[in-house]
């Protein structure tokens, strides 16, 4: 098996005095869609920060492409390949939808310019129609769509979606998990956090829950289902 893309071992995160992640083991190999999942304040967002360079862990080892990366800034970390869909979205209000989307592009680490501006509009239609509108005239669907498309044109080897579908109405998010599955068929590994996690386990290889921030499952989307307690004791499903 090649090397994972991303790689954590033994990660400790504080918050102040607050011991959020305890002692985490996470890897993203190639190719691969995980689902991260747990209750609320599990320590789900901390990790994927962790990840990011956006908190550095007290101790542990994060590593990025082979690269030990643990606490480097977030730009470095993207520019080996990790792209970002921060909960809140994080775009840029004042731009247009076609700025956002332009300022964003780059080839990947190889090189590849898979995710072109025009792949990217043609998988969200909805853009395609709005490009002179600002960031902050769109839904936030539409956002959301804009977000996950700025990603991709950074053309990464790894996109970090975090609360993929949170407070959208349900056709939006069906649109968005469409989404989710089209890039996972386009070979970009990615980690996706939702609450939804029948949506979650149909696309994914691999699942983690976070509780206290300590991992208590990881396994196939098979192994879960087949375990309907852990859902309703970890998931309160």
């Amino acid at each position: 098996m090649s090397a994972p893309l991303i790689q954590a071992k033994d990660l400790h995160t504080f918050y102040g005095a607050s011991h959020i992640l305890r002692g985490i083991d996470f890897q993203v190999g190639r190719g691969e869609t995980i689902g991260l999942m747990g209750r609320n304040g599990m320590g789900k967002s901390t990790l994927l920060k962790s990840l990011m360079g956006l908190v550095k862990p007290r101790s542990g080892v994060v590593s990025i492409m082979g690269q030990a990366m643990t606490g480097r800034a977030p730009h470095e970390i993207a520019q080996l390949g990790v792209a970002y869909v921060p909960e809140g979205r994080g775009i840029f209000g004042n731009l247009s939808v076609m700025e956002n989307l332009v300022m964003a592009a780059r080839a990947g680490t190889r090189g590849q310019r898979d995710w072109t501006y025009e792949r990217v509009l043609d998988t969200f239609p909805r853009l395609k129609e709005r490009l002179n509108h600002g960031g902050q005239q769109l839904s936030g669907g539409e956002q959301q769509m804009l977000t996950i498309g700025r990603a991709l044109m950074t053309n990464p080897d790894v996109l970090i979606l975090d609360e993929a579908t949170e407070g959208l109405a349900p056709l939006v998010a069906r649109e968005i998990w469409h989404i989710c599955e089209v890039i996972r068929e386009s070979g970009i590994s990615s980690v996706i956090v939702d609450k939804n996690w029948k949506h979650v386990t149909r696309i994914t290889d691999r699942n983690v829950i976070l509780v206290k921030g300590q991992v208590r499952f990881e396994g196939s989307s098979i192994e879960l289902h087949a375990k309907p307690e852990l859902l309703e004791q970890y998931l309160g499903v």
